[in-house]
């Protein structure tokens, strides 16, 4: 339930631009800067549930409450999606959108996103950065 969920919710930020709320602060990319998704998919030496799920919690602890961090999700692969045009080749996935590139540009070198990587690099065996402007 909870895959299916952050699943939605992605989909939605892209497709129909429900999550924000145009009166809300955290209304990015409108008349400025666009907004900046980062989206990062890993593929681990050690792909059991346990490793999944320890990486999982790492990103919420030191990947989220970043300041101009709009959005943020983080996750495993959706075993039930099958299709031809899915990219099956990831066992952690993270989800975030900044209000803009600014934001971006200091979360990249924040102690606490830094500390993740020293933490958990040693069990990347892939890893691929997917970053773009967006707007609702």
């Amino acid at each position: 339930m909870r895959k299916l969920i952050t699943v939605l919710l992605i989909a939605g930020l892209f497709a129909g631009g429900w999550l924000f709320d145009a009166a809300s602060p955290t209304n990015a990319g409108g008349k400025g800067s666009p907004m900046l998704a980062h989206m990062v998919y890993f593929t681990l030496k050690d792909n059991s549930s346990a490793a999944k799920e320890k990486l999982v919690a790492a990103c919420k602890k030191h990947l989220s409450g970043h300041p101009g961090e709009v959005f943020f999700a983080a996750g495993t692969l959706c075993e039930d999606l099958k299709r031809e045009v899915n990219d099956r080749d990831f066992d952690v996935a993270l989800h975030i959108v900044f209000k803009d590139k600014a934001a971006q540009d200091q979360y990249q070198t924040a102690p606490r996103h830094e500390e993740f990587i020293k933490e958990n690099r040693d069990n990347w065996k892939k890893v691929r950065v997917f970053d773009s402007y967006v707007s609702k």
